[in-house]
């Protein structure tokens, strides 16, 4: 829970340094915060317990999901330079939100009472809707930040909802008393209000990592939002998200596999049709994410469906071989399209890409490792990160999941090899591209990780 305390106190701590006249000092504080945070967080490693009145627990499974969303944090505001840099910027707000987003991030993988998951969920929701319209002058921006707040607002009702008629049936908020109540004798009331508040819950959870049929601000929310906040979203509140789903579902509703699993398995196929077949026509980048992300979401509640004790390291695996990923494509994108603009804002189309080898062969191969890892492809962590979750599928039994599943896999591969020809196939314009030595270190990192998980995907599966 040290990170929690941390990220609460630095956050603090940058707005202050806001009010010094150089700037400068802003991103190198902000990533020692995280690193501190990152470090902290690993002393309750192998000593599980509870804090806060036994509101959060620490558990290995729990410090590794935090890991990966400190990780992702630090990574994602190395590559933010160029976004603050912009005289209109107020980076101080910005570094400040995102590390107190983070601590909501860090309660939803660790609560071990539902009013602290709700308190997460708001603190990372709210953090996100402000920095999504950060760039005021951007009305695309701000449209996509009003309609992730209006949204995500009916999510948090209904998730708020779900929660209540949980402690109606329950008469508890601790996750672990409600799964020991489930397996006592009933009267015909609490059923009805367990159900619903089931429901209720995983509607509101799902909606947060964009699982279709929840999924309808998610590309507009992508496009619009500054690609350096879309990057956070995608990878530290979907990495969150999934961290709750799991937990809520392993440990309190195990017992209700044969409610909940159809519900769950329908999303998941929903997500996979839905997010596949339209990112296929999709010519923005930014845009065929986004439907990507949904894809991914699709794939990580196939763990979630074949519900055993291997789910929570295939989850955890699949979110570090995403990050790392999505990290990659979308730093690559901010360097190419920053001196790209179109009507005053970045050129995100997948046709800034061409003839990206010629200009930056470095830029190009970071951008097809990205693709071939979320595509799949062996020697890669997006590979094992598949195999992993299909293999949770497999052993519930669901073998026409994993049959969907494989079909839709094979059709994104046709869009994620689009920005590879791009790049590596046709002709572009502009001079050669070039980057900072920390640019090039932290896609460097996230690159090799892509394929060292994938050489060697045990390195993260043993550590449970």
């Amino acid at each position: 829970m040290y990170p929690i305390l941390v990220l609460s106190v630095t956050g603090l701590v940058t707005l202050f340094l806001g009010f010094l006249k150089s700037k400068k000092i802003l991103l190198p504080a902000s990533l020692l915060f995280v690193a501190v945070a990152f470090l902290s967080n690993l002393i309750d490693w192998n000593s599980p317990g509870l804090y806060f009145y036994e509101m959060l627990e620490a558990s290995n499974l729990s410090i590794l999901f935090t890991s990966i969303i400190l990780l992702s944090a630090f990574l994602i505001m190395a590559l933010s330079k160029g976004f603050i840099d912009d005289e209109h910027a107020h980076p101080a707000e910005y570094f400040a939100l995102l590390q107190f987003s983070l601590v909501g991030a860090i309660m939803m993988t660790n609560f071990q009472n539902l009013i602290m998951l709700f308190i997460g969920v708001e603190i990372l929701s709210v953090s996100m809707y402000i920095l999504t319209g950060s760039d005021k002058r951007n009305l695309r921006g701000n449209e996509a930040a009003l309609k992730y707040f209006l949204m995500g607002a009916f999510a948090t009702g209904i998730m708020l909802f779900g929660i209540a008629m949980l402690y109606g049936a329950n008469y508890t908020f601790n996750i672990t008393d409600a799964r020991t109540l489930l397996l006592q004798p009933v009267t015909d009331v609490r059923p009805v209000f367990l159900y619903v508040g089931v429901t209720f819950l995983l509607i509101g959870l799902l909606f947060k990592v964009s699982a279709a049929p929840f999924h309808f601000w998610t590309p507009d929310v992508y496009e619009g939002a500054p690609t350096i906040f879309t990057t956070f979203m995608s990878t530290v509140v979907k990495t969150a998200g999934f961290a709750a789903i799991y937990r809520i579902l392993e440990v309190s509703f195990s017992p209700m596999y044969n409610f909940w699993w159809v519900m769950v398995v329908t999303m998941a196929i929903l997500s996979l049709f839905i997010s596949n077949i339209t990112a296929v026509s999709q010519n923005s980048f930014k845009r065929m994410l986004a439907f990507s992300s949904i894809s991914h979401a699709g794939y990580m509640l196939l763990a979630v469906v074949g519900l055993n004790n291997k789910s929570g390291d295939s989850i955890v695996f699949y979110s570090l071989a995403y990050a790392l990923a999505t990290i990659s494509a979308f730093g690559v994108l901010m360097v190419v399209s920053k001196d790209r603009l179109v009507d005053g804002r970045p050129n995100e189309n997948i046709a800034v890409l061409n003839g990206l080898s010629k200009k930056s062969p470095f830029l190009a191969a970071v951008l097809a490792i990205s693709m071939l890892s979320l595509a799949g492809i062996p020697l890669t962590a997006g590979f094992w990160g598949k195999f992993y979750v299909f293999a949770d599928a497999a052993s519930r039994g669901h073998i026409w999941v994993l049959v969907i599943a494989i079909a839709m896999s094979a059709v994104g591969i046709y869009y994620y090899f689009k920005p590879i020809i791009a790049a590596y196939m046709k002709d572009g314009e502009g001079d050669n591209i070039q980057l900072s030595s920390f640019y090039k270190i932290i896609l460097g990192f996230t690159t090799a990780g892509s394929i060292l998980l994938g050489l060697f995907p045990d390195l993260v599966r043993e550590l449970l």
